[in-house]
């Protein structure tokens, strides 16, 4: 259970993803219970946000995926609506690749000042954006415990989703 020393990392539950260009129904239906989760949590929240340029498809990511999303001043690039209330005061992130180094940093120096007892994962999507932020958070805090809460998050496939848990497991990540 998480204390006032834990951490929620939400990552990237925006438009697109939930309800836009990349939306899935595996994303929709984990809306109410992140947004649960986000309401009462005990200890800080983090939320990141994939953010691109009008250029994306000329960018190395669109090249490899082709879908324009989350482009900076559009509605897909806002966190969803449910969420929108909960990120009032806390720390917000702008990431321009799957893993954001910026939350890296900021993890490192919130452990520094008050050490971080667990930080917990959720959101989208879990083979892509999730398993980059969650072994950057891996690399810069080696000694606190990771957990991702499996059930608030959702992948591009079965496949995918299950390979990424497979690979946190072994970087010795909890899967909840």
């Amino acid at each position: 259970m998480e204390t006032e020393n834990s951490v929620l990392v939400v990552v990237d539950m925006q438009n697109d993803f939930v309800y836009g260009a990349l939306g899935s129904e595996d994303a929709r239906a984990i809306v109410p219970a992140v947004v649960d989760r986000v309401k009462n949590f005990k200890g800080s929240v983090v939320f990141t946000m994939d953010t691109h340029s009008s250029d994306y498809l000329q960018t190395e990511e669109g090249r490899m995926l082709p879908v324009v999303h989350c482009v900076k001043g559009e509605d897909g690039h806002k966190i969803i609506a449910e969420l929108n209330e909960y990120t009032k005061g806390q720390k917000v992130i702008e990431k321009p690749t799957f893993g954001s180094v910026e939350l890296g940093e900021y993890l490192l120096k919130l452990n520094a000042s008050k050490p971080i007892d667990k930080i917990y994962f959720v959101g989208l999507c879990t083979d892509i954006c999730v398993v980059s932020n969650v072994l950057l958070a891996r690399a810069f805090l080696k000694d606190v415990p990771l957990y991702v809460e499996k059930d608030l998050t959702a992948g591009t496939s079965d496949e995918n989703y299950n390979a990424s848990l497979a690979v946190m497991r072994s970087c010795l990540v909890n899967i909840e």
